[in-house]
């Protein structure tokens, strides 16, 4: 893990007209490393994820990201441009619902296919193979690369949309309650393919969860917010096996043992 930030947030706020999204949100972020942003709904941790990808601009504070290059820059300062170059190569986003992250018209392949073309691979063949080498990664079967997204399950969606984002090695990824909704069984493979794939390719990660155990099995780090404000933050098993706040101490009693 290099010593030097990739992600570094500072005082971020963002307000909806008079209601609060977050406020004094500070934090940096390493190559490799997984945050969770952990709280009930409404905590904020939605809204940090969407300042923090560039979704949302902030009320005040500010996002500096390392470049490939080792240039740092204020989000703020890219072009739109270059914002969207960002999202199609250092950057990933898994959403809760993997019918936004998609492109529900074009076959599983073609989702695939489409991350590799926009950082301009143009060989059919090529793109082709990658994308069924990702899709059976992510354990969709070859026979399927055709198939269109409204065929496959939501633990099948998911995995596909996970694909779609890993297949230009991204160095961060924005991961959105990637597990929500789905049975408890494929919830449990989705997360056994999460953690190996973060572990293989040494990828930084943002996950917002109010699962404490997704946050206990993936993370090296967790935040606590509560009513847009950060309230604990460390070391995941500190935090969870020795919460200081009153609210996260509420928040993992409230979690029955397995």
């Amino acid at each position: 893990m290099s010593d030097q930030s990739l992600l570094s947030a500072r005082h971020l706020r963002k307000m909806y007209g008079a209601r609060l999204g977050c406020t004094d949100v500070s934090f940096d972020l390493h190559e490799g490393e997984v945050l969770a942003v952990v709280g009930e709904s409404g905590s904020g941790k939605s809204t940090l994820l969407s300042l923090l990808s560039t979704e949302l601009e902030p009320t005040a504070g500010s996002v500096h990201y390392r470049f490939r290059t080792g240039e740092t820059r204020d989000l703020a300062s890219l072009s739109e441009a270059e914002r969207r170059f960002l999202l199609r190569t250092d950057w990933g986003f898994v959403r809760q619902d993997a019918r936004e992250g998609l492109r529900m018209g074009v076959s599983a392949g073609g989702n695939v296919g489409e991350r590799l073309m926009a950082v301009g691979e143009r060989h059919y063949g090529q793109i082709r193979g990658k994308a069924i080498d990702w899709l059976t990664r992510v354990e969709i079967e070859e026979a399927r690369v055709d198939d269109m997204p409204g065929s496959f399950s939501g633990g099948m969606r998911q995995r596909l949309q996970i694909a779609r984002n890993l297949v230009t090695h991204p160095r961060i990824v924005f991961m959105d309650e990637p597990t929500s909704g789905l049975d408890v069984s494929v919830q449990a493979r989705l997360l056994d393919l999460i953690r190996g794939l973060v572990s293989d390719l040494g990828l930084a990660v943002i996950i917002v969860t109010h699962d404490l155990a997704v946050a206990r099995l993936l993370s090296h780090r967790t935040m606590v917010m509560r009513g847009g404000r950060v309230v604990e933050t460390g070391l995941t098993d500190q935090v969870l096996d020795d919460p200081q706040d009153a609210y996260t101490q509420l928040l993992v009693s409230s979690v029955l043992p397995a």
